[in-house]
């Protein structure tokens, strides 16, 4: 068991951070004369491969629990960052039979068998075992992404509770606003297109005309394709595929063709605080209705990865909290968005009456907190000092010398304890960690409506 935790968060003592568990399994490989190599390689459908070294204990019985937390969580995190349809495991062929099993149509993961998968890829997940010397060597793209500024154009965020838009002229900010919704169990796909075109439409009465429109939302989305989103869970298979897959063509095709591009709002998150920093190497964390993230690589570009933050596992003790969607423990979506407000609430003392919708609860704590209730703060202390342990979890998948956090959990003073308690986990445990990496949050306004104004840049006009 790794040593105990230096800042304990006061509403979750029983956490068990991810790092401090890898680092304590990684000082017993570095301990062990047995421990070997292994690699894991991922491929997406674009051809394009990611690959993670690393080293494991002999996979006898005495080390065979280590490995299995170990290589699976390792093999998790990869997916929902990185993406990947066909995973390869070099060095080492029964841990790769292990995993195997665990990402199969009968294994404990087969939710993210399916997802990774059918879902994302159109294709079925396969775990090959390779020598260590044939394994495939990485092979990554980078993107660029947005920063158009010219002309009269539209940017939108689509959340689990609002819709946000910005109209934009010339790169500065003629209006912005946010209307609520409730997408998540709605099944009628007309609602949601309505609520979205709605949104443009309020934007649009304030440009003299439209260029472009460009917009981010929470899934996945390919060439602006709705491949998996949570916004859509409400629709039935035949429904998505029949309306949803599509639906930002036909809206598209509403604007009279106008260009318009659709990306994951984490990407999003990255490119506006990249862009307001005039920073790269940034990695971008929404804490809203969900976990989002994105990421600006060395050279201002994104990379095809998923960042698909929400579902990574940042909490490794074997009762974490559940997630409802993929029934897995300990992924971040329990942590750093309104879920985890909603879920240290009653923690903390607050009780609120049944059925009462995250967004509320979250709006009832920052009442409080702003009131200087004590039990408020103590919410996003533990949020503060969870999140500072999984920054140096990240630090390990991404090359991040900024990290930028926004989201409607992080507005009013809460955001500001979040990251004072994060800094601290990063000064006390991680020190080295804390002298290259600067934590940065945007103004208030840019909190709420700065991604729908980055989402505006997406889109080049025709030339």
């Amino acid at each position: 068991m790794p040593p105990p935790l230096s800042v304990v968060p006061p509403l979750d003592p029983g956490f068990l951070p991810a790092e401090l568990w890898n680092r304590d399994y990684r000082a017993r490989c570095e301990d062990h004369p047995g421990a070997h190599s292994l690699a894991i390689a991922l491929e997406r459908a674009d051809g394009t491969i990611s690959r993670f070294d690393t080293k494991v204990l002999p996979h006898v019985e005495e080390n065979a629990a280590a490995n299995r937390k170990y290589v699976e969580r390792l093999v998790k995190f990869l997916l929902w960052a990185r993406g990947g349809y066909r995973i390869i495991v070099g060095g080492d062929a029964a841990i790769a039979q292990m995993i195997r099993e665990i990402y199969s149509p009968s294994g404990a993961r087969r939710f993210d068998c399916e997802f990774m998968g059918t879902k994302v890829y159109g294709r079925e997940m396969t775990v090959e075992s390779f020598d260590l010397g044939a394994m495939p060597d990485a092979r990554e793209d980078t993107i660029p992404l947005g920063r158009h500024l010219d002309g009269c154009r539209i940017g939108f965020d689509l959340g689990g509770s609002d819709r946000k838009c910005a109209a934009v002229i010339d790169g500065t900010v003629v209006f912005s606003e946010e209307v609520a919704w409730d997408p998540y169990f709605k099944s009628d796909p007309q609602y949601h297109f309505d609520g979205i075109n709605d949104t443009m439409r309020r934007a649009a009465a304030h440009l003299p005309r439209v260029d472009a429109i460009g917009g981010s939302a929470a899934g996945v989305y390919v060439n602006n394709e709705v491949r998996v989103a949570s916004l859509f869970r409400g629709v039935a298979p035949m429904e998505f595929d029949r309306r949803i897959r599509r639906l930002f063509f036909d809206l598209q095709k509403a604007w009279n063709g106008v260009p318009f591009d659709v990306v994951n709002d984490g990407e999003v998150t990255a490119l506006a605080g990249s862009m307001s920093m005039a920073e790269n190497s940034v990695l971008g964390i929404s804490m809203g209705t969900s976990v989002a993230g994105g990421y600006v690589a060395r050279d201002g570009s994104i990379t095809p990865w998923l960042n698909e933050l929400a579902f990574v596992p940042v909490d490794y003790r074997d009762d974490a909290p559940i997630d409802e969607w993929s029934g897995d423990r300990g992924c971040a979506v329990q942590y750093f968005c309104q879920q985890g407000v909603a879920r240290l609430a009653p923690l903390a003392g607050l009780q609120f009456p049944p059925g009462m919708k995250y967004p509320e609860q979250l709006l009832e704590v920052q009442e409080r907190m702003a009131a200087g209730d004590g039990r408020a703060r103590r919410i996003y202390e533990t949020i503060g000092v969870c999140f500072g342990y999984t920054i140096a979890h990240f630090a390990n998948f991404y090359e991040i010398r900024n990290l930028l956090i926004l989201g409607r959990v992080t507005s009013g003073e809460g955001g500001a304890v979040i990251l004072r308690k994060a800094a601290e986990v990063l000064r006390v445990e991680f020190p080295s960690l804390a002298k290259t990496l600067q934590l940065r949050t945007p103004e208030e306004k840019d909190k709420r409506h700065g991604q729908a104004v980055a989402a505006a840049s997406l889109p080049a006009l025709r030339r």
